[in-house]
């Protein structure tokens, strides 16, 4: 170092102030304090100064060099003296980050922490979207997988068109354009939606008429036939007919097993894989049991037999349906209409057809099955084709008022022809009809089953 060095040791750096300064203002660097004064009792010091005396006794080290000082400060209790002006800094780059840090003075314990404030302690605020009820959630709170339901995932998704010019539209557009269904469409969504009615229990369809040549054992298999294409579960018709029935003719004849053998194998029929060997299913997913076609029989088909075979039947299937003979006093008939859940009564667009079925309503009533008339489903079966004289209108007004509902089945050349009954064969209006039908017994599944009904305890 030099001497000139020496005695100037304070001398500004304005490049060493500018780093300092830049150092202070990231937070990298304690602040210069001011000059500290001088303490009492102590004499300045420096160039231009009188070295202070030494107190008598004092020993002093002439060879010890001066150590440079800064000038004399003010008296002790006096304001601090400003400092020197250094060079003017350089703008920050970051102005924000230069801004003096306020430290958040911390409540008072109890207190209840100021409106909008964030952090811990203060208040959680309600999400957005809506927490699922407590029954979704598990022991702690926490969500569960029953919380994810298609309604809450799946994004909506309006109803397309089936069919018709809205259906073009749709196509056209790349699904960009949906008119949605048309009324028609939504009608036969709500019969659809009737037909498949849930059952806790199997349940039994009794399709009867006094009259033959009306449509029965055809209305037994299109109504078993809609029931089996519109449900998931097992749908199957038994002909309970004491002579010779038909039913097994309108489906694909996939065995010549018959109800007989079903009550004759009765203790070996553990599963449905046992009970399948004996039916005959149709393309709708139909199973018929047909009834006992051989000649030589000597016994008819008794209600002993028909209770044996519906305490089978009824633990594979969700619904059998009976095509009944056209008798009411055989044997068979008491097992019948002593399980019966519903009735369907079937009559011709004929005078004498239709005094018939109002005939099988007359002797029901008085014998004990009024419930069984009351809640029956009347069904009005074109089997010629062509106009008659007979005003079918008046036929409607009549069965409506003693049954719980009627409907009117169109001819259909499929269905007169008198063989497999395939719903693809049938008319747009016949089809229509059927689910008409179906929809009108589905609404009798909603009613709990008379407990008098039941085979099993």
């Amino acid at each position: 170092m030099t001497e000139e060095q020496r005695s100037q040791p304070n001398r500004p750096d304005p490049q060493r102030d500018m780093m300092l300064d830049e150092l202070q203002r990231m937070g990298l660097a304690p602040p210069v304090d001011a000059p500290r004064p001088a303490e009492a009792g102590s004499a300045p010091t420096g160039p231009g100064v009188a070295p202070a005396r030494s107190e008598p006794g004092a020993s002093a080290d002439p060879a010890a060099p001066a150590l440079p000082v800064s000038a004399p400060s003010a008296a002790p209790h006096g304001p601090p003296p400003e400092p020197a002006p250094g060079p003017r800094p350089f703008p920050s780059p970051n102005p924000a980050r230069d801004q003096p840090v306020r430290r958040r003075t911390p409540s008072p314990a109890g207190s209840p922490p100021p409106e909008g404030a964030t952090g811990p302690g203060a208040p959680r605020r309600a999400p957005a979207y809506d927490l699922p009820s407590e029954a979704l959630r598990g022991p702690r709170g926490s969500l569960t997988s029953e919380s994810l339901t298609a309604e809450s995932v799946l994004k909506h998704r309006a109803p397309r068109p089936a069919g018709g010019w809205r259906r073009t539209v749709f196509a056209l557009t790349g699904g960009t354009v949906n008119p949605g269904p048309s009324k028609q469409e939504l009608r036969r969504a709500e019969l659809v939606a009737r037909a498949r009615t849930p059952v806790q229990v199997c349940r039994r369809v009794a399709v009867i008429s006094l009259k033959g040549g009306v449509g029965k054992t055809t209305t037994t298999a299109a109504l078993g036939a809609t029931f089996a294409s519109l449900r998931g579960d097992r749908v199957i018709a038994l002909d309970a007919n004491p002579d010779r029935g038909t039913l097994g003719e309108k489906v694909p004849r996939e065995t010549d097993a018959t109800v007989r053998d079903l009550i004759a194998a009765e203790a070996d029929l553990h599963r449905y894989d046992d009970v399948r060997p004996f039916t005959s299913q149709g393309p709708s997913r139909l199973e018929v049991l047909a009834s006992d076609a051989d000649p030589g029989a000597s016994q008819a088909f008794s209600e002993a037999d028909y209770r044996t075979a519906i305490d089978v039947l009824e633990v594979f299937y969700s619904l059998v349906l009976t095509d009944c003979g056209t008798g009411l006093l055989h044997s068979a008939m008491g097992g019948v209409l002593g399980l019966a859940d519903q009735l369907v009564v079937v009559s011709s667009p004929s005078l004498d057809g239709a005094r018939s079925a109002s005939a099988t309503l007359d002797w029901l009533e008085a014998h004990g099955h009024g419930a069984l008339a009351a809640g029956a489903v009347a069904v009005i079966s074109g089997v010629r084709p062509g106009r008659s004289d007979v005003d079918v209108g008046t036929l409607q007004e009549h069965f409506a008022a003693r049954c719980r509902a009627v409907e009117q089945v169109p001819f259909d050349k499929h269905l007169g022809a008198g063989s497999v009954v395939d719903l693809e064969a049938l008319s747009s209006r016949t089809r229509e009809a059927y689910v008409r039908i179906a929809a009108a017994v589905g609404d009798g599944f909603a009613t709990p089953r008379d407990p008098s009904k039941d085979t099993r305890p």
